[in-house]
């Protein structure tokens, strides 16, 4: 099988490393790819926005299946294109990623599928948002209502703050909204869910950490880091999410002539009025992706590729590694404000030389032979071992091997766990 990924972060790195492992996989490119990428796939310099670019890449190498991975090319419909071309593409179309591309858009399609989700105010005034944060109270919820790469969330007790944020939220484009929520209390987590527009197949969940410093301090990120499994999960989770939030959603996708497929990524809290979704997303998270993909042990490309051609209901259920896998963000200097590139990176190949540790790149570039930083989350450092604590020796190991001027990393991902 050949396989063409979209995509330049640490996400499709993730990709690409479990595809690379897969026996049915005798090709993979890669568009435009990443250093780390690179030494798995071919790369091809071809925007990944560009979806007739990319269309004719895929025609032209004749690839069996394209894998979208961000959230910006598969809004603006770059599957569409790939579809069109008569390729099998994971991902879904224009339309149904509006489930990611727009917060009052999955909010409708959620009340419309009787999905459980907190209490929602779309506002396009600040007059309205003031409204809908007198009317919830602190703590304040205030989300940009369009892509705004995992940081267009504020969550503060702070009303001058969260009026703040909905204020440049709403100056950012003509006829722009927010949407103002209830807050949720209790421990997040992410399950990604495979569908075909009809049938879906859970992967295993996973929690990511979106504030930049130890102890949830400071402001959200894109992900700072992951780990799973969650063993503080109540048992038949993942069961209550495909019959309370995902078989309803699919279902009213296909409903409204805009059948999801590819990965549902279903943000949920477990509140202490029961599970509830606080957002979806289209595509596989980050860095959630780099932790789930180091324990399974199905081949991925078949998988993948079942989703993307209406296969999902004939296969067997997945296989997983009884492991754990941590996985730590190394940032550049001043992420997520003012992140810094430029700077010079050492130590992956010894990081990549230990047990149980493997470094992906999310925000690397290579200028005259030199790895070097060209964004704000640079890293990916995921380890593996027999329990949390294992992973997490093996995750921080790694950390220490790379050096980056200026760089910052979490020191608690999944300590709290890891400690019962």
């Amino acid at each position: 099988m050949k396989i063409l990924v979209v995509g330049t972060g640490a996400r499709e790195h993730a990709l690409v490393r479990s595809l690379s492992l897969d026996p049915a996989v005798t090709e993979l490119h890669a568009a435009p790819g990443n250093p780390g990428i690179g030494a798995l796939a071919t790369l091809h310099q071809v925007n990944p926005l560009d979806g007739p670019a990319v269309a004719d890449l895929a025609r032209t190498l004749g690839v069996d299946l394209v894998v979208v991975g961000p959230e910006a090319p598969l809004v603006a419909g770059v599957a569409d294109h790939v579809a069109e071309a008569g390729i099998a593409v994971f991902g879904p179309s224009g339309q149904a990623a509006r489930l990611e591309g727009s917060k009052a858009f999955a909010k409708e399609v959620m009340a419309a599928a009787g999905v459980p989700t907190a209490a929602p105010r779309v506002a396009t005034t600040l007059d309205e948002v003031a409204a809908a944060l007198d009317e919830f109270g602190p703590t304040y919820v205030v989300k940009d209502d369009g892509l705004a790469a995992g940081k267009g969330v504020v969550v503060t007790d702070d009303r001058a703050a969260a009026l703040e944020h909905a204020h440049s939220c709403l100056e950012k484009v003509t006829g722009g909204r927010v949407v103002v929520e209830e807050f949720l209390d209790g421990p997040e987590v992410s399950l990604f869910v495979l569908s075909d527009g009809v049938d879906v197949l859970p992967l295993v969940p996973a929690q990511d950490f979106k504030r930049v410093r130890d102890g949830d301090e400071g402001p959200n990120t894109g992900g700072m880091g992951a780990y799973s499994p969650l063993p503080w999960a109540p048992d038949g989770l993942v069961d209550e999410v495909l019959d309370r939030v995902a078989r309803p959603t699919i279902a009213e996708m296909a409903r409204r002539g805009t059948p999801f497929v590819g990965v549902l990524y279903v943000g949920l809290a477990l509140t202490s009025k029961g599970v509830k979704v606080v957002e979806f997303n289209a595509r596989f998270g980050d860095p959630e992706t780099q932790v789930v993909l180091a324990r399974l042990q199905t081949p991925l490309a078949g998988v993948l590729l079942a989703a993307a051609t209406g296969g999902l209901g004939a296969l067997p259920p997945l296989e997983w590694s009884d492991d754990a896998a941590v996985t730590v963000v190394v940032a550049s200097h001043g992420y997520p404000e003012a992140p810094r590139s430029g700077d010079p990176i050492t130590g992956v190949a010894e990081a990549d030389e230990l047990a149980d540790v493997h470094v992906l790149h999310a925000g690397t570039s290579s200028v005259d032979g030199v790895l070097t930083s060209a964004g704000g989350r640079v890293l990916s450092v995921v380890g593996t071992g027999a329990d949390l604590a294992a992973a997490r020796a093996a995750a921080y190991a790694g950390v220490e091997r790379i050096t980056l001027p200026g760089s910052h990393h979490r020191s608690d991902i999944a300590l709290a766990a890891a400690q019962g």
